[in-house]
């Protein structure tokens, strides 16, 4: 077998304009992910580390550090608190791009509890560096994408909430939403410049619309019974259904008399 992708990609083109994603069956049996980007295509686990990987036994770097730093505080509770070092926040930084690749395409796939999982991840992880990183900087590298991995958490919850109708749930997931990034602002002293911050005005723009629309089903839905019959009246009016425009006028009649 060839080692040049050429044809490989020239079947599947980038489209510059457009995230192009989708599930393929593995050779192992277990389904895959793959996207395209304009050099190639990332493939990626479904579960896991998206690279399958498994650095020091464990699920993730992150998974290993977070065990290394509760066996140090169970050993030494009055000593120096665990710290990560450079080539740590490498390694974790290297592990986050890919679940970030992964629910990017999780969220395109519309596979929103796996891109809430993945989001909430990268959100602990965040807040892991910033208790047990000294430098700033290193601290910034990661701290700087919580307005925007808040952001995409806070849709992929909500979402299908919506679509199920589920409005004052899908609202309260909003809110979480918009008040993780509030927090972010604030950490940095930033709380007045929060209309420049894209991500929390996308999310209040979202719930505005929401709130708007569901005062406008309110103000159209039938304030009684008798006007849903009169709406039903002139629909089968309309329709020419007389049998049935018939019917409803002698229901409304009879609500009158009552």
């Amino acid at each position: 077998m060839s080692n040049d992708l050429t044809e490989f990609l020239e079947q599947w083109r980038f489209e510059p304009d457009e995230v192009s994603v989708r599930i393929i069956p593995g050779d192992d049996g277990r389904s895959k992910i793959q996207l395209r980007i304009d050099l190639g295509v990332l493939q990626m686990e479904m579960e896991g580390r998206p690279d399958g990987d498994r650095p020091m036994g464990c699920e993730s770097w992150f998974e290993h550090y977070r065990r290394r730093q509760e066996e140090h505080d169970e050993r030494h509770p009055d000593s120096a608190p665990f710290l990560l070092d450079e080539k740590d926040c490498l390694r974790l930084w290297r592990e986050a791009v890919q679940y970030y690749h992964r629910y990017l395409s999780f969220w395109h796939l519309d596979m929103y509890e796996r891109c809430a999982g993945d989001t909430a991840r990268n959100l602990r992880l965040f807040s892991f560096v910033r208790a047990h990183v000294r430098d700033e900087r290193l601290k910034l590298q990661f701290d700087q994408w919580r307005p925007y991995v808040a952001m995409m958490h806070a849709r992929a919850v909500a979402t299908p909430l919506l679509q199920q109708r589920l409005i004052k749930e899908g609202l309260q997931a909003i809110e979480s939403g918009i008040e993780a990034v509030r927090e972010f602002l604030d950490d940095y002293d930033q709380g007045h410049r929060s209309e420049e911050c894209v991500e929390l005005v996308s999310l209040e723009q979202w719930r505005d619309e929401i709130l708007a629309a569901e005062r406008r089903a309110a103000e159209e839905r039938p304030k009684s019974k008798a006007e849903l019959l009169r709406r039903r009246l002139e629909a089968a009016v309309a329709a020419e259904e007389f049998e049935e425009a018939a019917r409803l006028r002698d229901q409304l009649r009879g609500l009158k008399k009552k």
